[in-house]
């Protein structure tokens, strides 16, 4: 890695570190809702702080190092996001299926919004109200809306609507004019409106009662119990299985899918979590050994019940991510 040189650079050098650390979690928030993927949000961030280091004799303060941050990694996800790859989520590649058809073969990873935890893109020390806009714009059916945008209409909406940056911040940062940004930003909302991402209620830890139903929802899971189940889901509440693209959408479908190709979960055990602003739960299932993990479930809650519940199961990768134990025992 290039690194400053002459006497101030070590002060300097010094005072970069510890303001890339500073900002490490915000620009993850961002490029994540960019890529649509914590894996390579991450990758994104870092790549922004090595050009941050090597350019840095060249930063003369002429914006803010915040500003000069997002200017790299926004140029850095556009080029990630150079290939046409549009991540989704399953009920974004076809209808609802039955429980009665076969598994379809999995896609690649690359097909998929990812999870990610909240303690890696939400301030620590964020106020209530901005800790609430900051949750709703990670949820994973806006961030999955988000990428029906083309890559510079997503930086603009973002840059916009979810960090509140004024129309001549975001035309500096990308090079062009306001008038430019209005209009993207403008067709940016319509594409929005018109996907009409789902809405579900963030994670409030201290709602009596959220609490309630995810203990009843747990309590149901747990014990396998599909009146329990069914009576904490809407009617047209989802159930999503990445990396497979089948969805189910009827509380038929979903008992059906349990107590069939999904038998196996019976006597697993759930163990809570947060991801993209929604409560969430590393699934652990009877293995020969003990209990092997096997989802992250993220749910989506509507009104007092389940409106959709999504089953990642890329565990060797997701697990360690969200610090859940390789396995439990039995």
């Amino acid at each position: 890695m290039d690194q400053p040189t002459g006497a101030t650079a070590v002060l300097r050098r010094e005072d970069l570190e510890n303001e890339l650390e500073r900002h490490r979690a915000e620009l993850t928030g961002y490029c994540y809702r960019m890529l649509g993927s914590a894996f390579e949000a991450e990758d994104a961030v870092q790549e922004t702080f090595v050009r941050a280091w090597r350019a840095f004799d060249r930063f003369e303060g002429r914006s803010s190092l915040r500003s000069w941050l997002y200017r790299i990694a926004t140029n850095v996800c556009l080029d990630m996001l150079g290939e046409p790859q549009r991540r989704a989520r399953p009920m974004d590649l076809g209808p609802a299926r039955s429980a009665d058809e076969p598994l379809p073969p999995p896609l690649p990873r690359e097909t998929w919004v990812e999870p990610i935890p909240d303690d890696r893109v939400l301030p620590a020390d964020a106020d209530p109200a901005e800790l609430a806009v900051a949750k709703e714009s990670i949820r994973l059916a806006f961030v999955a809306a988000l990428q029906h945008l083309p890559p510079k209409q997503r930086a603009v909406l973002i840059l916009r609507e979810v960090l509140r940056w004024k129309a001549s911040e975001v035309a500096r940062l990308l090079g062009t004019s306001v008038a430019s940004v209005n209009s993207a930003l403008q067709r940016a909302r319509a594409t929005l409106e018109e996907r009409g991402p789902v809405d579900a209620e963030i994670l409030r830890p201290e709602d009596p009662e959220q609490r309630t139903l995810l203990a009843r929802y747990v309590d149901a899971f747990e014990r396998y119990d599909m009146d329990a189940l069914v009576s904490v889901l809407h009617e047209d509440a989802t159930w999503s299985m990445p990396p497979y693209a089948m969805w189910l959408q009827t509380h038929e479908d979903v008992v059906k899918w349990c107590l069939g190709p999904g038998i196996g979960c019976r006597g697993s055990r759930l163990i809570p979590t947060e991801a993209n602003g929604l409560p969430a739960f590393g699934q652990y299932k009877p293995g020969p050994s003990g209990l092997d993990p096997w989802s992250l479930q993220v749910l989506e809650l509507s009104g007092g019940k389940l409106a959709g519940i999504t089953f990642h199961l890329d565990t060797e990768r997701l697990f360690p991510l969200f610090g859940l134990p390789p396995r439990l025992d039995p």
